[in-house]
């Protein structure tokens, strides 16, 4: 395996990657099982259903892909997305706020929506029939559907009922339920690359798009996560800090691997890029599942690239004001700049108080993060607008 080999440019979808962190997510969870049964490790089962929420959150909005079947993408769905991603969100952070809802919610996405899944995978035109008659991979296809959807109902009766399986027979049945979700992906992939699908162009008008709705998470997270420290650093509430971590972590893998795009810039999508998304995936999750295990690593890790990346950042876009000079320049784009600098100050601000806890109060702390979801969230106005003016300057040039 030579170097070439990781350099090479990658082609996966966003389904198949979501699909790819969803299984890694799995195997994981059922191979730390067999020590949680056995009382070796700790348990956070708060942040395994806030992660799996957010995980079906996510194909809801960047896909239209519910857990009871695909939809057209729009604004109600959206937001039905955000909503579930917000649960899921609080729910990694905040142990037991919600209390039975989640195992709720994860039991209708899971089992009902499996079944769903499961009859359309054999009575809708175009699905069994068809694949069946093709032949080759689409035989693989439906099987591993067929397989993911039947597992599925199974761990969503498990969810609701956890005594009805001894811990390691749970443990083997997510275990292969994540190995289910991999093999999926990977036909999945396998099929894109040999039938490319034709490019579509999203709605606009309607929904944003896949990275803009990526922003627009991550914006949510800090501004959910700025709020809720704010009765935490009181007192007022518990606060799973590792969870908090993974989460911030699954959603940086996602990124990496989906666009290239890292805290501390952007890279092309080669096999090596993916490969560090999908271990910066593995940590996040583990730290999801076990409370305390990388807690110093990933408060490290976080607190580095925030501040690298807000140097990097801050240095990019004054080097770019510098090259303007006194050029007249449009008003979107002084606000497109003044809300990168404050965006990157905040960064460094934030990263520098995970590595220096004590360097400012919890309630600061939370306040930088929510002001950092809004300035994020800003700035995707921004560039929201920016792209409709471009695509006016070309309808009329």
């Amino acid at each position: 395996m030579n170097r070439s080999f990781f350099l090479e440019e990658t082609d996966l979808t966003l389904d198949v990657v979501i699909l790819l962190i969803s299984g890694v997510m799995m195997v994981l969870t059922g191979i730390l099982l067999f020590p949680v049964t056995r009382g070796a490790i700790p348990y956070y089962e708060n942040g395994v259903y806030g992660l799996v929420l957010f995980l079906f959150a996510l194909q809801i909005i960047l896909l239209g892909q519910t857990p009871f079947g695909e939809m057209k993408r729009s604004k109600p769905l959206f937001c039905t997305g955000l909503a579930v991603a917000s649960a899921g969100i609080v729910t990694c952070f905040i142990p037991g706020i919600f209390s039975r809802l989640p195992a709720v919610l994860l039991f209708l996405c899971f089992t009902p929506g499996g079944a769903a899944l499961l009859a359309h995978l054999f009575l809708a035109p175009g699905r069994f029939r068809t694949w069946a008659r093709m032949g080759g991979t689409f035989h693989l296809l439906w099987t591993g559907c067929a397989a993911v959807y039947l597992l599925s109902m199974l761990i969503g009766v498990l969810v609701l009922n956890q005594g009805l399986f001894s811990g390691d027979e749970t443990a083997v049945t997510v275990l292969v339920f994540g190995a289910a979700i991999l093999f999926l992906a990977a036909t999945i992939s396998k099929i894109y690359r040999k039938y490319p699908a034709p490019e579509g162009k999203e709605s606009e008008s309607e929904i944003l798009s896949s990275e803009h709705s990526v922003i627009l998470l991550t914006g949510i997270f800090m501004i959910l996560l700025g709020f809720f420290l704010v009765p935490v650093s009181l007192g007022m509430l518990p606060f799973a800090g590792s969870a908090q971590l993974g989460l911030l972590t699954v959603i940086m893998a996602l990124k990496m691997i989906s666009t290239g795009n890292t805290p501390i810039g952007a890279f092309r999508r080669t096999r090596l890029v993916v490969i560090c998304g999908v271990l910066f995936a593995g940590l996040g999750i583990v730290s999801c599942i076990v409370p305390g295990i990388l807690v110093s690593l990933l408060t490290l890790l976080i607190g580095l690239l925030n501040i690298f990346g807000g140097i990097i950042g801050l240095r990019g876009t004054l080097s770019g004001l510098r090259k303007q000079g006194r050029n007249p320049v449009l008003p979107v784009l002084v606000r497109l700049n003044i809300s990168q600098v404050v965006l990157n100050l905040l960064s460094i601000m934030f990263g520098t108080s995970m590595l220096f806890p004590g360097l400012l109060p919890a309630l600061l702390t939370g306040l930088i993060l929510a002001a950092n979801g809004g300035v994020l969230l800003y700035l995707l106005h921004i560039l929201i607008l920016l792209e409709k003016m471009a695509g006016k300057a070309i309808e009329n040039p």
